[in-house]
């Protein structure tokens, strides 16, 4: 069962991975003077402005949603008020929204023609050619990760101790900072590192919000290939990236082993606001929630109504190119969820199997190397940015470059991780006398799995699911590499909208951007199904590919 997503990886990841590595060690790269060209980029102020900008922007963007999301997770964490289940609810909005929609809200919001943009621009204080685009769309993506990160981290501290504290004559900041804090900092690292990763990989938010001179090192790998065809500094910027991202990533796997067996604690129960002090508190937390993470899709919403009303983009819906890119993403999401599904289900199954294998040699808490080891596979086409992904299957397979086996394939490699790692949970927490039960009475393992396994699983199957149709459908890096003219996207006929002069084909853009949000959001609706209560304080930590 394992050799299925151990080969998918191999093939699709790993071999062009090291392809890249052979091309940026190789003699294609930037050095003209004898230099290791591997090190040339340091060595130019251009390439060095790109790699420090995208340090920079990451950064930032880690400490801004640090001291905005904190807060915001406190008073969701201690404070119960009418609506807080479904503003926890509402923080998995932006893991749904594909990156290009996202990059049109800010324009709708922020932009030259945008609600708030247009009247900054006619006072002089136009955001454009600016950082603060791209640092607030990190911010929508972003923010709600470290809010739910916090808001788990706050339910595992200890109520017996802060009420010690606090019987001790400790204040309620000291308390935080004695008691609290220890206890939630490696949560909100955890979250952080994984900010940092999506901020620097990220390539569709860049390209659209960060203009000529605030791209990052993603978008200018793409320039290199796409327009430049300089094959050997993009593959050297590709090997710095890999080793950037995949330092960090280790550093996240560290936390997350920390937090993987917490233990048993008596939370500290919400209680209701009490008081003008903590009634601002709350709807300032809700406010900050609306401004960042919902007006962009409020924003985006309503210039889509105003180009339909107005009729200059209702026309775009029923253009043959349109129907054909519809056509395009609705099949190619469904292949490539078929596909993930089946690598997704195979990689928790085996994990599963590893793990048994080491409780009965008496590994060391039940797991052997084996399993660590299959386990954090999981996470590597995280680890790996799409335009490293497609641009190393590019150099590997040239042939099979305009096939749309590849294609699928690609899709399916950043998608499956959220259904492994939703099974693996699920599967973690699952008791395994139910599946002796049943092999006891009889039951061969394949009955065991579809009549047992499955229906204990289905709810985790199906959000994992919902998270790979979400990416799926708003792939964005590997189409621009991979795809064929005819098999131009959603994604893809927005940016060329968006490429063309004038203020009809912005219409067009915002209204096929809705379009693609609207179909992200059913997607997700359809596959995860309908919400419970206790999904809002499940504690339950969702990643999302950038």
């Amino acid at each position: 069962m394992a050799l299925f997503p151990l080969g998918f990886l191999l093939l699709l990841l790993v071999a062009p991975a090291l392809r890249l590595l052979g091309e940026g060690f190789g003699s294609g790269g930037l050095g003209s003077d004898g230099s290791l060209p591997w090190l040339a980029l340091w060595q130019e102020d251009y390439l060095r402005w790109r790699v420090l900008w995208s340090f920079l922007q990451a950064a930032i963007t880690c400490l801004l949603a640090l001291l905005l999301g904190l807060p915001v997770a406190w008073v969701l964490a201690r404070r119960e008020f009418a609506g807080r289940a479904l503003v926890l609810r509402l923080l998995m909005l932006p893991f749904v929204v594909p990156t290009l929609v996202a990059a049109l809200g800010v324009l709708a919001l922020l932009g030259p023609r945008g609600w708030l943009g247009a009247p900054l621009a006619a006072a002089g204080f136009s955001l454009e050619e600016t950082p603060w685009l791209l640092l607030y769309g990190n911010l929508f993506f972003n923010l709600c990760l470290v809010v739910r990160a916090g808001v788990d981290a706050l339910e595992q501290v200890s109520a017996p101790r802060v009420a010690a504290a606090r019987t001790l004559g400790a204040t309620p900041w000291r308390a935080f900072w004695r008691v609290e804090w220890p206890a939630i900092a490696p949560w909100l690292a955890s979250a952080l590192c994984l900010v940092f990763l999506y901020c620097f990989s990220g390539f569709g938010l860049a390209l659209i919000l960060g203009g000529q001179r605030y791209a990052t090192v993603e978008v200018e790998i793409y320039t290199l290939v796409a327009h430049e065809l300089a094959l050997g500094p993009a593959g050297v910027l590709a090997v710095w990236m890999l080793g950037l991202t995949g330092a960090v990533a280790l550093g996240y796997a560290w936390l997350e082993k920390r937090l993987a067996a917490p233990g048993r604690v008596v939370p500290i129960g919400r209680t209701r606001p009490r008081g003008a002090a903590q009634w601002l508190a709350v709807w300032a937390a809700v406010a900050v929630l609306l401004l960042v993470c919902a007006a962009p899709l409020i924003a985006i919403l309503a210039q889509a109504v105003r180009a339909l009303w107005q009729g200059q983009g209702a026309a775009v819906l029923g253009e043959p190119e349109t129907l054909a890119a519809l056509w395009n993403t609705l099949r190619f999401t469904a292949m490539a969820l078929a596909l993930a599904t089946g690598l997704g289900l195979s990689h928790a199954l085996a994990v599963r199997a590893l793990d048994r294998a080491g409780a009965r040699r008496g590994s060391v808490a039940g797991q052997g190397a084996w399993a660590l080891l299959w386990r954090a596979a999981a996470y590597l086409p995280f680890v790996v940015s799409p335009v490293t992904v497609a641009f190393g299957l590019l150099l590997l397979y040239p042939g099979w470059t305009a096939s749309l086996a590849l294609l699928i394939g690609a899709y399916a490699l950043l998608a499956y991780p959220f259904v492994a790692k939703s099974l693996m949970a699920a599967l973690d927490n699952l008791p395994a006398n139910y599946e002796q039960a049943a092999a006891s009475l009889g039951a061969r393992p394949w009955r065991v799995l579809w009549r047992v396994t499955l229906p204990l699983v289905g709810r985790a199957l199906r959000r994992g699911m919902a998270f790979a149709a979400a990416t799926a459908l708003g792939e964005f890096a590997v189409t621009l590499f991979l795809s064929r003219p005819e098999w131009t996207t959603l994604t893809t006929l927005i940016y060329q909208r968006l490429g063309r002069p004038g203020a009809a084909n912005l219409d067009a853009a915002l209204v096929l951007a809705c379009l693609l949000m609207a179909l992200a959001l059913l997607a997700f609706t359809l596959i995860e199904g309908p919400a419970r209560e206790s999904d809002a304080g499940s504690g339950q930590r969702s990643d999302r590919r950038l």
